[in-house]
């Protein structure tokens, strides 16, 4: 395989296809169903339109098998606008709640995504198998990006963590928390992949460039990053 070819495979685990966003039919049918969340016992939540309200319940069509139900207003959940679909970032949902949530990550998921952002946090999900999206090449994708400029990736967390060490001046630390196997060990050691590999070639370009003036020697030495995994565990680098 090329490298083109591989680098364009590993694509397809970092964007999403936004093309079912951009579609006014999905749109407009979501307006006029009035589609919503309501519990299920066997997908935890499922889409619905709204029937009929009344005071404390409401009578919905599941969108799965047309089958009208009756459930208490207050177990139905908002749901977001298409183009919201797959979104990187939960935090820009116009409906934020557990439903919404948890359907795009299933979304994301399902479509080869693991990573997601929301807010300050990055949500991983294990795909419990090998992926192309650790090469030197996705790397170089990341080093000097800001977050919102990439794909969610574990190395834009690293990259931004590793940024504001030289720019600010202050210590960093990266928490990867988790259920036992969720995949913390092996984010830890993308971490440290990472930070390894653009710390030794920022080494590198310092050592073989010479300053033009003379210059005071900095009082700070930047502290060795911490990866801590869970609380029970921590990694100096």
């Amino acid at each position: 395989m090329s490298r083109r070819g591989s680098h364009d495979d590993a694509e397809r685990y970092l964007f999403a296809d936004r093309g079912y966003t951009a579609n006014a039919a999905s749109q407009a049918d979501w307006t006029a169903r009035r589609l919503v969340w309501v519990p299920s016992e066997r997908h935890g939540f499922e889409a619905a339109a709204v029937a009929e309200e009344r005071a404390d319940e409401v009578a919905v069509e599941l969108a799965e098998s047309g089958r009208r139900v009756t459930v208490p207003k207050a177990d139905v959940q908002r749901m977001n606008p298409p183009k919201f679909a797959k979104v990187e970032d939960m935090a820009e949902l116009t409906c934020l709640n557990e439903a919404s949530v948890l359907h795009n990550l299933k979304d994301r998921y399902y479509s080869g995504l693991i990573y997601t952002y929301s807010g300050l946090f990055c949500v991983v999900i294990n795909p419990y198998k090998n992926l192309p999206i650790y090469t030197e090449q996705i790397v170089g994708m990341y080093r000097g990006k800001k977050r919102h400029d990439i794909p969610p990736h574990i190395y834009a967390i690293s990259e931004t963590a590793y940024r504001s060490m030289l720019q600010d001046r202050e210590d960093q630390s990266i928490l990867c928390t988790g259920e036992s196997g969720a995949g913390k060990t092996e984010n830890t050691k993308k971490v440290i992949q990472y930070l390894a590999h653009v710390a030794s070639s920022h080494k590198g370009r310092k050592d073989h460039t010479a300053p033009l003036e003379p210059t005071q020697p900095s009082k700070y030495q930047p502290s060795p990053f911490t990866v801590a995994v869970d609380e029970y565990a921590s990694i100096d680098l």
